[in-house]
């Protein structure tokens, strides 16, 4: 691991410590602002009940990472009294509002909510407050009077992937066009990766075609694609800037369908399975590895914090503005560059997935090139 890595890592460690170790504490806020507020969080002592609404199931993440890592942590700061009632989206926006309800109907103390529409689900996000019950913004930052907001530096995210395909890209920079897939305009992380990327990427390379991609799906991240080759021609793509893995998954498969040879750089994010294994294989240049446990324990600490009534103080050191409210009490986890040079120090060492799970089949031989064993 060279020495920014090495630094990532303990950033990312000493999040997740401070996260474990944090008293839990609370906000108490008026919808606006979180300064001061009414009273919230009912229930008494360690058996609370949170509700977590996430967004989608076709990100592999949300179901194999975020929703386990939740319900441990709130397990453990309860001393296993702590319960959970999780509910997913599929990607609609009117189903998370119906859930929202559902949720308030069964009383839960806090609302933990993925939003597969920031802008959609605020009334959802008052109808909890009115009902005394705080919100916690998780991963993406839902408008409406939210109590707490934990995600990663999503600025940060598109920075870290635009550099990378600099690098990728070396002196061929100029030498053609790229093509940059961007995330669903109904999530408000999509919009800050993609002005990070632009951060990097203006005035050093030419964007010869850019999609806003419905619904991060790969489907339509591969559709996209197929008519940017034909717009642009399949041999003057030198790269392809994607917003997450699921999208580059359909991205490469367009490429290779066009017979483009060899193919270009092309980023990602989320560290998806799939996604480390084209890493391996040199059909992915890069993706993003985001810690998922320090984002979900900061979810799990703020969310057990708010249904005791306590303060945030201990947990969130950091305040982000939504368009809605201000100053809300956040923690913001750092973000690390994965490429075939450090899938063994970061995905591997954090236990995300075995070598044996990465290397299996016809990746095999592709790893032992790697080094990867």
């Amino acid at each position: 691991m060279n020495t920014r890595m090495r630094r990532a890592a303990v950033a990312v460690a000493a999040t997740a410590m401070a996260v474990s170790l944090a008293a839990c504490g609370s906000a108490k806020q008026a919808e606006g602002t979180n300064e001061e507020t009414k009273s919230s969080g009912s229930a008494t002592g360690d058996a609370v009940k949170i509700g977590l609404l996430l967004p989608e199931n076709q990100t592999a993440r949300y179901e194999k990472f975020d929703q386990p890592l939740i319900e441990k942590k709130v397990k453990e700061l309860t001393g296993g009294k702590g319960e959970v009632v999780y509910a997913n989206a599929k990607q609609d926006a009117t189903v998370q509002n119906s859930q929202v309800d559902a949720m308030i109907t069964n009383k839960v103390d806090v609302l933990i909510i993925d939003a597969v529409d920031s802008k959609a689900i605020a009334g959802s996000v008052k109808k909890a407050k009115d009902a005394g019950i705080p919100v916690v913004a998780y991963d993406r930052l839902a408008e409406g009077p939210i109590d707490a907001y934990t995600s990663f530096d999503n600025e940060e995210v598109g920075r870290v992937q635009g550099k990378a395909l600099l690098e990728a890209l070396g002196d061929k920079a100029k030498s053609g066009q790229i093509v940059m897939m961007n995330g669903s305009v109904t999530d408000p992380n999509a919009a800050l990766f993609k002005k990070g990327a632009h951060s990097q990427l203006d005035g050093k390379v030419t964007v010869g075609k850019e999609y806003d991609t419905k619904e991060w799906k790969p489907e339509n991240a591969n559709g996209n694609m197929e008519a940017a080759i034909s717009a642009l021609g399949k041999d003057k793509i030198v790269g392809v800037y994607s917003a997450n893995d699921g999208m580059a998954g359909g991205i490469i498969t367009a490429l290779k369908s066009a017979g483009v040879s060899p193919l270009p750089p092309v980023t990602g994010q989320d560290a998806e399975l799939a996604g480390v294994q084209r890493i391996v294989a040199g059909e992915q240049f890069m993706s993003v590895y985001k810690p998922y446990a320090p984002e979900a324990e900061a979810a799990a600490a703020m969310a057990v914090a708010l249904a005791k009534g306590e303060k945030l103080d201990s947990i969130a050191k950091s305040k982000v503005d939504s368009p809605t409210t201000q100053g809300v009490p956040s923690v913001l986890v750092p973000v690390v560059s994965l490429t075939k040079a450090n899938i063994k120090d970061t995905v591997v060492k954090d236990g995300v997935y075995t070598v044996e799970e990465i290397c299996a089949g016809k990746y095999a031989a592709d790893c032992a090139k790697v080094g990867l064993k």
